[in-house]
Formats: structure tokens, sequence, C-alpha cells
């Protein structure tokens, strides 16, 4: 499924708090205004999360009764995994995998909407010496340890009946992983965009190999609340997950300008992400209510999680049931 397209058309009709009524899905009652109290996001300068600025931008938070939402923006998952643990934030938007982890450490987190997915903006790129995944036996691999390059890696190897035991370890920064392959370092990189346009830019002989792509929601990102906050404040959060639906109808009907917004937002121009935006879908709530319960909770979220064990991300199973929450979109959705 085209998530992309299926925002575009489900965005058309805007959604609103219906005044005057609440919203039941399943076992939650939503209150027909949002409760009162600051919603603090924690986010970092990644374009998949680029929805909360559209929203900011257009004031949607407040279109959606929303009077006081914090976008806080982080460098690192260890500092909004601190932030979390310590009540600074409400939620956050984070990658799939360290959800896990965050859950994994006893974080009393939930996941509650899928944000964004990397199709062709994370892969593994090769020099002419690498024509498959059998052919990294053996090879130095350039990687940044513990992110999503880990993962990719991982999946790619075990895929092909192999672990990172299999290769040679070269950890790196994925900024500096291009660089590393075109210079001649290593015969394999795994990192993301722009610097997979950068790297195969400069070397004509660069290809790539392997994408997250290949299994879709592999390297995705997803927005978690912290449990006592959906028990005290369910209006803000089907609140906010409406306002994100907003926010990608409007950057569906002007791609250029939902694009520009993004793009200052993480501190770079449109034309230098303009690989990266082609490479990443988002989630509507239309695709949410179909994918979260469905291949997500089961075929994907399994599939990041062998992926994170044996990458060492993760020491122990994560309860996949209890961590991924659909009642939220379905609230939402109505």
């Amino acid at each position: 499924m085209n998530k992309s397209m299926v925002g575009a058309a489900f965005g058309a009709a805007l959604l609103s708090l219906t005044p005057g009524a609440a919203v039941q899905a399943q076992d939650l009652v939503i209150p027909a205004e949002p409760e009162e109290g600051t919603f603090r996001i924690g986010t970092q300068p990644w374009l998949g999360y680029g929805q909360w600025h559209v929203a900011e931008a257009k004031d949607l938070f407040r279109a959606n009764g929303l009077d006081d939402v914090e976008l806080v923006n982080f460098t690192s998952d260890a500092d909004v995994n601190a932030a979390l643990a310590s009540g600074q934030l409400e939620g956050a938007a984070i990658a799939t995998h360290t959800a896990m982890a965050m859950a994994a450490a006893g974080l009393p987190i939930r996941i509650v909407m899928l944000l964004d997915v990397s199709t062709t903006a994370d892969a593994i790129i090769v020099d002419g010496s690498v024509g498959s995944v059998a052919d990294l036996k053996g090879r130095q691999v350039a990687y940044e340890e513990g992110t999503t390059s880990d993962i990719l890696l991982n999946y790619a190897l075990a895929q092909n009946g192999m672990s990172v035991a299999d290769i040679e370890r070269v950890p790196m920064p994925a900024a500096d992983a291009g660089s590393a392959l075109i210079g001649g370092r290593v015969p394999v990189a795994v990192t993301y965009e722009p610097y997979l346009t950068m790297a195969q830019a400069q070397n004509p002989e660069v290809k790539v190999l392997f994408t997250a792509g290949e299994e879709p929601g592999l390297v995705s990102d997803v927005f978690v609340v912290r449990e006592e906050i959906l028990e005290e404040r369910p209006g803000q959060v089907v609140a906010l997950l409406r306002a994100w639906d907003q926010a990608l109808a409007a950057y569906e009907a002007d791609v250029t300008e939902g694009r520009a917004i993004i793009s200052e937002a993480v501190g770079a121009s449109p034309e230098e992400l303009e690989t990266a935006f082609d490479g990443v879908e988002f989630y509507s709530l239309a695709a949410n209510k179909e994918q979260l319960p469905g291949a997500f909770a089961a075929q994907v979220a399994p599939a990041v999680e062998a992926a994170a064990m044996q990458a060492g991300i993760l020491t122990e199973e994560v309860d996949l049931q209890a961590l991924i929450d659909g009642r939220w979109v379905d609230a939402a959705a109505q």
C-alpha cells in the first residue's frame, strides 16, 4: 500500500473533535474536548517526524483544541529516553526498535501510532566487488551500531542465513560510512539519505545492494505516549493523532510547502533532502487503522525485534501485544 496516497485521499476531509459528544473505541471513552495541560513531544532532526512541524506551522494543534503542545528537539535516543523516563515528556517520536528498547528497560509507554516508514532512504551500498548479500561474508562493513543501520544489516544477513559474526564490523557514524566506501577504505557501508545519494554521485561504481523497502516497516518510526498520560489525558492523545493526520493532508495538498516547513525544522534545504523525502512514506490514520494492528503487529514488529536481538540492541523479548495499542487510532478515526 502506498501510504502517501492513502494519506492524501483520507486527509481530504479534515477531522475534528465532535463538540458535545464523547468518542468511544473499544474500552476507551474520549472526552469531547481535550484535557488541559502541556503536552511535550520529544523529536529529533529527522524528516520522518515532519508532520508534527507542519501541524505546528499551520496551527493544527490549536484547531483540535490543544492550546499547549511543545515540540522538544533532542540529538540522541539516549536523551529522549531519559526525558521520557523522568517525566519531562508526555510522548515522543522515535524509531520502532528504540520504542522496544525503552519498553524492555521498563519504561511505561505504548505505541499509539505509526508515523513513517523508510523504503529507499536507508540502504546497504557496495563497491563493484560485492554482488549479493551472500558476498558480505568475511567482508568489512561500515555502519553505526545500535541504530537503524544496525537493524537493517542484521535483517539482511539473517535473510541470507548469516549474522554479524560472518562479517568484519567497522563501527562508525552513518554520516562517515558512505565516505569510507567512496574512499576505498571499506567495500560495504550501511547508511541513509542524503549520504546514499552523495556516495553514488561521487562514485558511479557505488551500487545499492539492499534497502529498507525489502521489509516495509523494518526501518520505521512510531509515536509513543507514557501510560499514565494515556489514562489521564486520552482526549489530548486523540487530538494529537488527528492533528498529525490533518498535517499530512496539508502536506499532500502542497508538497513543496510541506517539504519547506519540514526542511527548515531539521536544519537543511528541501534540495538537500529531496532524495530522503522520496525514500520515506508517511502514515495516515487510515493506513494506521489497517497496518498498526495488522501487518505491523503480526509481521513487521517481530522482524524488528529479531533484528534488534541479533544486533544486541535488545537482550530480551518484548511483550509486543502490550506495547502496540491500536485503540487510539480507532478513536481518532471516528
